[in-house]
């Protein structure tokens, strides 16, 4: 989803207007990624999802490797904490899209996007970086922006608004370890174990409910009869195999377009164009779900953004 705190290698000489470009359609593509894994969250399960789309992401990534990058390894130099940070974004993004057919595309995309709030704090705890008063107000902001989005009343308060929450406490520390223990790693090689992982994780998921559900029952059946996390996956005609496809290339959008455009410019300036992702979450919520957020909700969600702008810019 975003990279707001990506790792930032800076090129020689800056491109504000690629990175701003690049950034731009990196989270346009995300947001439609998103709301595509909402439409077929009815037609498909999530590890059947991160299986085949990582089965056709990875060969696309090891030609890509080849042919630009022949000289790159292609294992890892920390190889441990590489895996540690590919797992933490798999149940990163298990937590994000497990929400989403439970919740706004809008009210995910804002309670995720806390994420710099997060990383404004785990940097202070376990990095021992300053935070100044300007970190201290995006995080009072982006808390309280929180609050009016998920309204923690018993009559309004949804329990799957949590997840998304959760998610970016995943991702902020995902992204200490992609600043403190994978800092030489390249980009690609984070991509294609992270892609490694989603293939190991939903095999694993699958084949446990296989065992336990029978060989036949935990590999047949339908996605409706079952909940997005299932392990049964449902049958795939061509609207589903075209879904899959498209998930493949959001997915390497996303993750060669936020290296190009943290690397092309000022992570500051980058990442404050990042939170478009949200506004463009609001938009396909209402174009493909017929979602309008309340009064409350979009003051949350503005305070969010703010938050988000003055973290990453602090």
């Amino acid at each position: 989803m975003t990279a707001a705190s990506h790792t930032q290698t800076q090129a020689p000489r800056d491109n504000l207007k690629l990175a701003v470009s690049v950034i731009l359609v990196t989270v346009l593509t995300l947001s439609l990624n998103d709301a595509l894994i909402k439409w077929v969250s009815t037609d498909l399960v999530l590890w059947q999802i991160f299986v085949l789309r990582s089965l056709f992401a990875v060969p696309l990534l090891l030609i890509l490797l080849r042919v630009r990058f022949r000289r790159t390894p292609l294992r890892p130099r920390a190889l441990g904490w590489t895996a540690a940070r590919s797992l933490m974004l798999v149940f990163m993004w298990v937590a994000y899209y497990a929400s989403l057919p439970h919740l706004q595309l809008s009210i995910a995309a804002a309670s995720y996007y806390t994420l710099p709030i997060f990383i404004t704090l785990f940097s202070a705890l376990f990095v021992g970086e300053r935070v100044g008063a300007l970190g201290w107000l995006a995080v009072g902001l982006g808390f309280g922006g929180v609050g009016l989005v998920l309204k923690p009343t018993a009559g309004d308060f949804n329990l799957y608004a949590l997840l998304p929450l959760l998610s970016a406490m995943l991702y902020a520390l995902a992204m200490i370890l992609t600043r403190t223990k994978c800092r030489d790693e390249h980009p690609l090689i984070l991509s294609g174990a992270l892609n490694l992982a989603f293939i190991a994780v939903g095999g694993i998921a699958t084949l446990a409910g296989g065992i336990t559900g029978g060989i036949t029952g935990g590999f047949s059946g339908t996605a409706s009869a079952a909940s997005f996390l299932s392990p049964v996956w449902a049958p795939m005609a061509g609207g589903e195999v075209l879904a899959i496809l498209l998930l493949t290339l959001a997915v390497l959008v996303a993750s060669i377009g936020t290296a190009v455009a943290y690397q092309s410019g000022p992570s500051s300036v980058v990442a404050t164009f990042d939170f478009a992702y949200v506004g463009f979450a609001v938009i396909w919520g209402f174009v493909f779900f017929a979602e309008v957020p309340d009064g409350m909700s979009l003051i949350g969600i503005a305070l969010i953004v703010v938050a988000g702008v003055i973290a990453v810019r602090k």
